[in-house]
């Protein structure tokens, strides 16, 4: 445990026990403990934003509450030098400023772990095992705040200098980052910075550093960018050319839209305040889908977010989309289910029923992106899509990739003219005399459409949800509704040739494979790295990113003797996504890797599932 002493650390750590013990340099996490709505996100910006300046790669990800102030939560910090980014699932240094889980926080850390807490608390006489750094957080905030209703506030920047000391952060890179969180305030930068400075000088004069973990200058962050999920989504819809953006505030998606606005309003207003957009927020999201729809008809490229409760709320009109060969993109950030479950949890469980969703037959695209970087280049592809398949298309992110900081390289500028798909004009009508809404030109299950406004008396559809021939009119004829349904089918199989194709690391060697999607892409990239370190187990990877499968997968499961499918979902929904795709002989390969306890999935978990099935 740490003594009061003025001594500077050493250049190698010890444990609590005092044994020497070697440096652990930019390879660690950091979690902090506070409470919701204590004003901790400007402070564990900063500590993410210095790592981050000092070219370390790192990752933060927030778990809070989802009702009312005053509950815990907490946010963790991962630094590491290898560059990986998933969950990590030891602690490694502690910040526990919430004295009701204080004493669980501790109890969860693993021996050697570091623990940073207010002196009052006296946690070290719960684990022996743990370093424990002991501050008078609420003494040292009230030198440098004489303001009371600001010391709350104030507080949390104390323990940015205490992390900072500790691990040896450049205190330069520590200012600017202070600085430029409070760009606009300058009293409240100084005041910060302070409390800063405050936190650091104490630990210089009063702590002696026992623990191994520090940080050093890297150069691995140059050119790359910090971004969420969220917000890559709304650049990359914006980039597409949206126009009328519909959305029901729901979370983990409403940032998707609230960002998308704030863009919106700064590069789509012309110089005489109009703008070229428009964005309504609707009573449900039932309203919400229906009026993309309608403008997705109307020529309009269109838009709306939402999560696994209004998914549900939308299967009607998905199926109007579907039936009716109707553009339209949405956007579903997932998280926990069933009903309101865990609605600040992650998790990848609205596979199926998107796939799926409506009543009859029907069968949705989705795309599903893996990075920040797919964020942006999907939210715009999906806008393609939708229009050259006439369909609603559905971008699946979740949580954990939405919400949360990712570092990403910058994202490219989109080159590639939009894709309208067939629309036919005025011209081409006079051409062709004429034509059939939902006929088959071409083979490929998608038909030609006119947009309203198109001056030629044979432009003219009836929209139908109920049964339609090939000339758009209403018909309960067998035939008629079979032809289409295979038609639809068709244009299913078409859009295996359209979508995102997927990633596959393979060495040709291996008769084990990994199939994964989103953001457990994080957790097996390091988990193969592991299994090879550790058991010489060489794993071959495909990383989805569409569905309907590409033939990649299946040539990827019928060369490995084992398949192992990883997902976020109690019910193995993209195993089963798989079985129903695959032929029944080579289904039997597959086998589930599984985590849906709600928290960002982590590499350990998967190397652990891997090698207890393989009978290592």
């Amino acid at each position: 445990m740490a003594t009061t002493n003025a001594s500077a650390p050493s250049a190698q750590g010890e444990s609590a026990a005092g044994s020497t013990t070697r440096p652990v340099v930019n390879d660690f996490s950091i979690q902090v403990a506070t409470v919701n709505g204590s004003g901790s996100q400007s402070a564990n910006a900063v500590l993410l934003k210095s790592i981050f300046g000092m070219g370390i790669p790192v990752s933060g990800k927030n778990l809070f509450p989802s009702n009312i102030a005053g509950l815990p939560t907490w946010y963790t910090i991962r630094a590491s030098k290898h560059g990986y980014v998933a969950r990590k699932k030891d602690i490694d240094i502690l910040v526990a400023m919430n004295p009701e889980t204080a004493k669980d926080d501790i109890l969860s850390l693993r021996a050697g772990s570091v623990a940073i807490y207010e002196e009052g608390l006296n946690l070290q006489q719960y684990r022996e095992d743990v370093i424990c750094y002991p501050v008078p957080f609420d003494k040292l905030t009230a030198q440098v705040c004489p303001e009371a209703k600001l010391r709350k506030l104030v507080r949390n920047m104390i323990y940015v200098g205490v992390v900072a000391k500790l691990t040896q952060m450049d205190m330069a890179v520590v200012e600017a980052a202070v600085r430029r969180q409070f760009a606009k305030k300058q009293k409240a930068a100084d005041l910060n910075w302070g409390a800063v400075q405050a936190g650091y000088d104490y630990t210089t004069q009063s702590l002696t550093k026992h623990d191994p973990f520090v940080l050093e200058r890297m150069h691995a962050t140059e050119g790359k960018i910090i971004i969420d999920g969220n917000a890559a989504a709304a650049l990359g819809a914006m980039f597409a050319g949206v126009t009328v953006v519909t959305w029901y505030p729901i979370t983990p998606s409403s940032s998707v839209v609230e960002q998308l606005i704030d863009y919106l309003k700064k590069y789509r207003v012309e110089q005489d305040g109009k703008a070229s957009f428009a964005v309504v927020q609707a009573e449900d999201e039932l309203a919400a889908v229906g009026m993309v729809l309608g403008a997705g008809w109307a020529g309009a490229r269109s838009m709306t977010a939402t999560s696994g409760p209004g998914i549900s709320l939308m299967a009607e009109f998905a199926g109007l989309g579907y039936f009716s060969e109707l553009p339209g993109v949405i956007f579903d950030v997932q998280r926990v289910g069933p009903s309101t479950g865990l609605p600040t949890r992650t998790m990848q469980g609205d596979l199926l029923s998107i796939a799926y969703l409506s009543h009859g037959d029907t069968k949705h695209v989705m795309l599903l992106p893996g990075s920040v970087k797919e964020c942006f280049e999907f939210g715009g592809a999906a806008f393609d899509l939708a229009e050259q398949l006439q369909t609603p298309i559905f971008v699946l992110s979740d949580l954990d990739l939405g919400m949360n900081n990712w570092m990403s390289e910058p994202f490219d500028y989109p080159e590639t003219p939009i894709q309208r798909g067939k629309v036919l004009t005025a011209e081409d009508l006079k051409r062709l005399g004429g034509f059939g809404r939902y006929k088959d030109v071409d083979g490929d299950g998608i038909p030609y459409r006119t947009l309203p406004g198109t001056d030629h008396p044979k432009a003219a559809y009836f929209t139908r949800g109920s049964g339609h021939n090939e000339q758009a009119l209403y018909t309960e004829r067998p035939d008629d509704y079979q032809n289409l349904m295979e038609r639809l089918n068709r244009k299913f199989d078409t859009a295996r040739t359209m979508v995102p194709a997927p990633v596959v690391v393979q060495n040709g060697k291996s008769k084990i494979g990994i199939i994964a999607f989103g953001t457990s892409d994080f957790a097996v990239t390091e988990s193969r790295d592991q299994m090879k370190k550790e058991y010489g187990l060489e794993v071959d990877y495909l990383r989805l990113r569409a569905w309907p499968f590409t033939p990649e997968v299946l040539d990827f499961v019928a060369s490995h003797e084992r398949v192992y499918v990883v997902e976020q979902n109690r019910d193995a929904q993209m195993l089963s996504l798989l079985k129903l795709d695959l032929p029944a002989e080579e289904t039997v390969r597959l086998r589930s890797v599984r985590h849906f306890n709600g928290l960002p999935i982590d590499a350990r978990s998967v190397t652990d599932e891997i090698v207890l099935q393989e009978g290592i």
